[in-house]
């Protein structure tokens, strides 16, 4: 009988929320770097991260500052096909800074909201 045991850690982020004055639009943006869409309404939007983490999408008054670090960041695979994609999508991802520990890009967002995009650095152990 093979071994069933689940090697994942046993806790996860739950959800993430993002405060927005276009639900609609901040939905199709998320959607179009790569999230999962679950619920969209006119007031609320979830999408689905790697590893099921929801980004819960809502109204939010006031918006936030231009240029602000949104409140989480996103972590690919491959931080240089990540953006070369996000490029051909019109996204204007900044030039990736090459680090100790991974690499990264910032994407401007909806909202003014800049996201932070990382290479990954999980472990290597299920996640």
């Amino acid at each position: 009988m093979p071994d069933t045991l689940d090697q994942r850690p046993p806790v996860a982020v739950g959800h993430v929320r993002l405060g927005v004055s276009d639900v609609a639009a901040a939905a199709q943006w998320l959607e179009t770097v790569g999230l999962r869409p679950i619920v969209t309404r006119e007031d609320l939007a979830v999408l689905e991260l790697r590893g099921g983490t929801h980004v819960v999408v809502r109204a939010a008054a006031p918006p936030p500052a231009p240029g602000s670090v949104a409140p989480f960041d996103l972590m690919v695979d491959d931080i240089d096909a990540s953006h070369r994609d996000y490029a051909a999508k019109g996204l204007k991802p900044t030039e990736i800074r090459r680090g100790r520990i991974h690499d990264a890009f910032e994407l401007p967002g909806p909202d003014g909201w800049v996201f932070t995009v990382n290479s990954s650095h999980a472990s290597g152990r299920p996640v």
